[in-house]
């Protein structure tokens, strides 16, 4: 019970507010290039935009963690390294986890809420997968990128 409170503490609650905050700024920055940039007229607008609102978001999301969330005075680029590797293998395992649960839910002809089975398994997947990536990068944020040296 005792490493279950020092696990569920300030941190998470901090990096849980960081998290919807750097999601909105990223979401906010795709919805600004696609409608008032324009970018949703060009074959590459949607990709583009996806891609450069999950990187302001995921700078948003690094500052924030490191200085408010985890508090980690580390200097150099080590600890962006950390959170960078962190990331790319979160989003993986995300892939990897959605993927699965798309490919039973499917084999399963799982269904709900009057969907059709592959409507389903991609909400389903879409789902679980970013519940996973939450999980993954808030553990390995907090004990990798921003470890606390003892």
């Amino acid at each position: 019970m005792n490493k279950l409170k020092t696990f569920f503490d300030i941190k998470f609650f901090k990096f849980i507010l960081v998290g919807l905050l750097n999601t909105a700024v990223g979401e906010g920055v795709i919805l600004l290039l696609l409608h008032l940039a324009g970018w949703k007229h060009f074959s590459w607008g949607a990709g583009m935009a996806a891609f450069v609102g999950t990187v302001v978001g995921s700078v948003v999301s690094y500052f924030l963690n490191k200085y408010f969330t985890f508090k980690n005075k580390e200097n150099g680029w080590k600890p962006l390294v950390r959170f960078t590797v962190n990331i790319v293998a979160c989003l993986l395992i995300r892939v990897v986890v959605a993927t699965v649960v798309s490919a039973l839910s499917k084999a399963a002809s799982l269904s709900m809420f009057g969907m059709d089975v592959d409507t389903f398994a991609a909400n389903l997947s879409w789902a679980v997968g970013a519940c996973t990536f939450v999980a993954c990068n808030y553990i390995g944020q907090r004990f990798f990128a921003f470890r606390e040296k003892k």
